[in-house]
């Protein structure tokens, strides 16, 4: 039986692999036949999630994305072991901070690490011998990029910022057989999230909780849309942002 979301065969990156948004993607990606290598920095917490990715042939890698230059040569060694046929680009930093307090290194870090590791994993998709052909790279952006929210304007720049480069990436590496796409989701329980949660009075959480329709969304509902993206499902979908949000911004 025809099945377009059999992955058997194909291999695939998946950053930010060790909670969340990635742990999710690379579990889903193992039911569906896939190798998958999860990458994040604590390697511990690698060990842990590769333990729940159903399927053989995965593996871990542990790196620091914040170090950009080193990203192309790193997806590279990896790549030695078999092309990709899709990275999922899950990582990111998250922290709320009002403009007043936002001081160069603040800023510098958060483009580095969201916007600038985007950047340098489309450089190293591209790279001779890392993307199957066909391939697909897929980005995570946010509703926080299309949508003002005080106290958070420079993660919004920096998902905004995504929604961008993913229209010129795509053009650019289009002649390479590679998609580009991204997904942005509304706010999702995640580790991440959580703790943000942890510092919010019961009203502040049911005032939030009330602008999503359809309530909050699960990593798993993200890791979809990040697989049928990654899937041939998508093969004519290249340079766009889906949004993930349960209704947030149709209001």
């Amino acid at each position: 039986m025809f099945n377009p979301l059999d992955f058997t065969g194909r291999r695939f990156l998946v950053t930010g692999a060790s909670s969340g948004i990635g742990e999710a993607t690379a579990v889903l990606l193992g039911r569906l036949g896939g190798q998958v290598v999860l990458a994040g920095r604590d390697l511990n917490r690698l060990n842990h999630a590769i333990a729940a990715v159903p399927g053989g042939g995965h593996s871990v890698s542990s790196f620091d994305l914040g170090d950009t230059d080193a990203i192309p040569g790193w997806v590279a060694k990896l790549a030695a072991d078999g092309p990709f046929h899709g990275v999922a680009h899950c990582a990111g930093l998250q922290t709320l901070r009002p403009l007043k307090s936002a001081g160069a290194a603040f800023v510098e870090e958060m483009l580095r690490v969201n916007i600038g590791a985007s950047l340098a994993m489309g450089r190293a998709i591209r790279q001779r011998n890392v993307a199957a052909k066909p391939a697909s790279l897929v980005l995570i952006s946010s509703t926080a990029g299309m949508t003002g929210q005080p106290g958070n304007v420079v993660y919004n720049a920096t998902k905004g910022a995504i929604i961008a480069a993913v229209k010129g990436m795509a053009l650019e590496l289009v002649r390479d057989d590679i998609r580009v796409n991204a997904v942005a989701p509304a706010l999702v329980r995640t580790p991440m999230s959580e703790k943000s949660m942890k510092i919010w009075s019961p009203e502040q959480l049911q005032a939030v909780l009330a602008i999503h329709p359809m309530g909050f969304g699960t990593a798993e509902d993200v890791a979809n849309a990040i697989i049928f993206l990654l899937s041939d499902m998508a093969r004519w979908i290249t340079g766009t942002t889906v949004v993930v949000d349960g209704g947030y911004t149709a209001q």
